[in-house]
């Protein structure tokens, strides 16, 4: 009986074991999820009055109502387009905004800022053309633009200009292993700690971060709720449940805040929920201003 009752605790740990491999084993994907409940309303595409600058790398738009003065406010704005940056600026009409539409991929935007003088070249090129010094400057960037704010967060001295920093369904990084889970993932955190820094000053109050996230799970790098529960934790603060309306239609599920730091995550698994994050921005904008 004994020798049994042994065969059959094996069999069940080799079950278990098998089980558990097959599992790391399964390829990743991302969600094939289609939403169609709700609308996912889109700002129209136009072309608002303004002074509209070709620079190096980007395009630099100053609404009509802006008060363009000794000192003036610019929005840096990575990934998206150019007209829905400047619509967002219209709206405003306190702030200039430098749109920068340089293709897919973090990788895209990264590289033309690994240079450590080129956001600064980028900076001095649209003051002398708008006749102006830009300040205070916020790094707003969607989806893959965070590779760029990420390269320039990470030089001091532009760290230290950047007052405000916007993520609109925009941070990711790798897993350890190249691979989620099976249950919480391990996340490559190196390409994260600048961002770290960062809320960190702005929950002292010295710096402005703003954070949307949906439930879009890639499977093959790491979400924007993983990302933005990296941050959470290691600020040793708590989500709050939500439950309401938010711009464009969203849903919001929760909240964090704690000095100029908030994260807001929404729900949604599918490309236009993604996208809708991005049709948000006037409204993020305002959110940050607040």
């Amino acid at each position: 009986m004994k020798a049994d009752l042994c065969g059959w605790k094996l069999l069940a740990t080799c079950a278990v074991t098998f089980a558990t491999w097959a599992v790391a084993q399964r390829e990743q994907n991302p969600s094939p999820m289609v939403e169609h409940t709700r609308s996912h309303p889109r700002l129209k595409e136009e072309r608002p009055p303004g002074r509209r600058e070709k620079l190096e790398i980007g395009s630099l738009f100053l609404p009509d109502k802006l008060s363009v003065e000794a000192k003036t406010p610019l929005v840096v704005h990575f990934h998206g387009g150019t007209w829905l940056p400047e619509v967002a600026a219209a709206r405003l009409s306190t702030c200039g905004v430098l749109s920068i539409q340089l293709g897919a991929g973090s990788s895209v935007y990264a590289k033309p800022f690994a240079d450590a003088k080129q956001f600064g070249r980028l900076l001095t090129e649209a003051e002398q053309k708008a006749e102006t010094r830009f300040e205070p400057v916020t790094l707003s960037g969607w989806s893959a633009g965070y590779g760029a704010i990420r390269e320039i967060l990470s030089e001091p001295e532009y760290f230290d200009r950047v007052h405000r920093v916007l993520l609109l369904d925009a941070l990711h990084t790798g897993y350890v292993g190249g691979k989620p889970g099976p249950l919480e993932s391990q996340l490559e955190t190196d390409n994260l700690e600048i961002f770290l820094r960062f809320a960190r000053e702005a929950v002292a109050g010295r710096k402005k971060m703003f954070v949307t996230h949906t439930e879009i799970f890639p499977g093959t790098f790491a979400s924007t709720t993983e990302t933005a529960d990296y941050l959470i934790r290691e600020l040793g603060l708590k989500r709050t449940a939500v439950l309401k309306w938010g711009p464009m239609g969203t849903q919001q599920l929760s909240e964090v805040q704690s000095g100029n730091f908030r994260v807001l995550g929404f729900a949604g698994n599918s490309a236009p929920d993604h996208v809708d994050q991005l049709h948000a921005l006037p409204d993020s904008l305002k959110e940050i201003d607040r």
